[in-house]
């Protein structure tokens, strides 16, 4: 069997969230909205963030977040301004346009957006014969493998206040991001962040699946289970999601317990291509390494190992995307390592 650096997910779900919904399984409710387990996952999440006036809401997967955060923000001719290399611009297919709403991109080399950046794209955008920047979507960790620091954060958070703008972060790898020695914030310090919204990634981090957004703007919170169901983001059954929330969040904050460990393979696995002479390239501030292979090793490294080749980088070189994640073992890196020493 391959072993996969494609993403952090190769695992289905850590070994503790699978016991905490097998534990619950057979209790019995009458109806979804009279469970108390649905509500265990969102006091843990209350508790852990600092954010006891917060609206939570539990959804499928990230996709579902993104279009339905965003496009509860938006009036029909606004639209969210976005790093080109942002998930929503490139990995969604089209899923945010689908909604009747553009994203404006800026390139940002590093992944991160700066209040230079989006003014950049306020000034290029002004009068009513063209479509007006309303939102601002973050990410951490950023799809080049970075994390903003809690300083960044708090900068272009502000500028975009500033400006009228909502802020929304997508959180796909926030686990990564907050057990990253980079940026420098704890879970509480985080959720006093004056995002309007983000949301909480479990998926990537050993859930079965599951994400839950997190609503701080009150003017944002009436009908946005509204707007879920008419996404068909709604669950049925939040119970599940619930349950590993809670669990994620106990005593032991497992969250970021997989995160970290997610991070230190990274790391590992950086350091060890470095010390074999492989051409690393981005910055990687957490679980990721971004690598130039030729094109013939990436062949022959794709028969023992799964991992995103993310282009062409010269006439005979790949750029490819590692990802460690909660599952990788210190024994699977050395397995790579070895695959790539036998290359040279």
């Amino acid at each position: 069997m391959k072993y996969s650096f494609f993403d952090t997910y190769p695992g289905s779900a850590h070994p503790e969230i699978l016991k905490y919904l097998l534990e619950h399984n057979l209790d019995h409710f009458v109806d979804p909205e009279q469970d108390t387990y649905a509500e265990l996952g969102i006091e843990h999440i209350k508790q852990a963030f600092g954010l006891p006036d917060a609206d939570i809401h539990y959804l499928p997967n990230g996709t579902s977040c993104n279009i339905t955060a965003l496009s509860s923000m938006l009036r029909p001719f606004e639209v969210v301004i976005c790093p080109a290399s942002g998930h929503i611009n490139n990995y969604e297919t089209g899923a945010i346009e689908a909604t009747g709403h553009k994203i404006i991109t800026v390139d940002a080399p590093d992944g991160k957006l700066t209040p230079a950046l989006i003014g950049q794209v306020l000034d290029g955008h002004e009068g009513y014969l063209m479509v007006k920047p309303r939102a601002v979507y973050l990410t951490q960790v950023t799809e080049k493998g970075t994390v903003y620091s809690k300083d960044e954060l708090t900068a272009v958070i502000a500028y975009a206040k500033s400006k009228g703008l909502y802020t929304y972060l997508d959180g796909a790898r926030l686990a990564m991001a907050l057990a990253s020695k980079f940026a420098k914030i704890s879970l509480k310090e985080f959720g006093q962040l004056d995002l309007d919204m983000f949301y909480i990634g479990g998926t990537k981090n050993g859930g079965l699946y599951g994400e839950a957004i997190v609503i701080k703007n009150d003017a944002l919170k009436d009908d946005f289970q509204s707007y879920m169901k008419r996404q068909g983001a709604s669950m049925a059954k939040p119970r599940p999601i619930s349950l590993q929330f809670a669990r994620f969040f106990d005593e032991d904050n497992l969250w970021l317990q997989l995160a970290g460990h997610a991070n230190e393979m990274g790391e590992y696995l950086r350091q060890e291509l470095t010390s074999v002479g492989a051409k690393l390239i981005d910055q990687s501030d957490a679980n990721h390494a971004f690598v130039i292979m030729k094109d013939s090793d990436v062949d022959r490294l794709a028969a023992d190992f799964d991992f995103d080749i993310s282009g062409k980088w010269d006439d005979t070189t790949t750029k490819v995307r590692l990802v460690c994640s909660w599952c990788t073992k210190p024994e699977d890196v050395d397995g790579f390592i070895e695959a790539v020493k036998s290359l040279q």
